[in-house]
């Protein structure tokens, strides 16, 4: 199993900044923000699943853009997995003929070109051997982690999240833990706004993962463009112990 960054930064703001997107060998997507982009027609056209952490922009921004471009190219909808508060955000507000056309009736109701499918907290797929769970998270909109487990180890990708212990609990049990990417926005002048925002900063992130007693490699995610030196230097100071590294489009990663 091979999981590719296509894109991890909390913002934009130069050409090497993209949102948050993840790739699961060549066919499943973690997230569709503007890292997506940067992918070629072909290997778009061989996404087949695509797992939502939440309907925030960031998060979802080329969702719409990888079915326009490449809807008539499958023989099969693309399927979006994800919480069922999710899926009906996107209803409402993308896939609504306003903002973007209803993917899941073009061409028509019968051959669609998307399809949803929901996925409860606690819920695991399996897609050719590779297992992905939704794990319980704390974001001011609906949302979930996964676990990515290929039978050998686990990632986990926390997705947007601030402190509850839920998440930590699931983190907790997998017995072959093997990486936490969990995400990190803002430095600690900023806490206010990070406890508001239902992200994290370094000190709660700290608090956090001390609910946290397996060992794992551990990757920051989600930096704040302007922020992201200042917030890593300050995680490797009360982090240390851990060894954190800074996630970075382009990381892969076989498991």
């Amino acid at each position: 199993m091979k999981l590719q960054v296509l894109g991890c930064d909390g913002g934009i703001g130069g050409s090497a900044q993209r949102t948050t997107a993840l790739r699961l060998d060549d066919d499943i997507l973690i997230d569709a923000g503007s890292g997506v982009g940067d992918l070629s027609l072909d290997a778009l056209a061989a996404i087949g699943d695509v797992f939502l952490t939440h309907a925030h922009l960031d998060h979802i921004a080329f969702l719409p853009l990888l079915i326009d471009a490449v809807g008539e190219r499958r023989r099969q909808p693309l399927t979006v997995h994800a919480p069922e508060e999710v899926l009906a955000a996107l209803r409402q507000h993308i896939f609504n003929d306003a903002i973007w056309p209803d993917f899941s009736r073009i061409p028509s109701p019968a051959q669609a070109f998307m399809r949803y499918r929901p996925l409860a907290v606690g819920e695991a797929v399996v897609l050719g051997g590779r297992t992905i769970t939704a794990l319980p998270v704390a974001h001011t909109v609906p949302a979930v982690g996964y676990r990515i487990d290929s039978g050998r180890a686990s990632y986990v990708f926390s997705g947007d999240t601030g402190p509850g212990p839920a998440f930590w609990q699931a983190v907790e049990a997998i017995d072959n833990l093997a990486a936490l990417i969990v995400e990190c926005a803002f430095p600690d002048r900023e806490r206010a706004l990070a406890e508001v925002s239902r992200h994290f900063c370094p000190t709660l992130l700290v608090e956090a993962l001390a609910l946290l007693q397996r060992p794992c490699a551990l990757y920051i995610t989600h930096l704040k463009p302007g922020l992201a030196d200042q917030t890593m230097a300050e995680i490797a100071t009360v982090l240390a112990a851990r060894q954190p590294r800074r996630l970075a489009k382009g990381m892969t990663f076989e498991f």
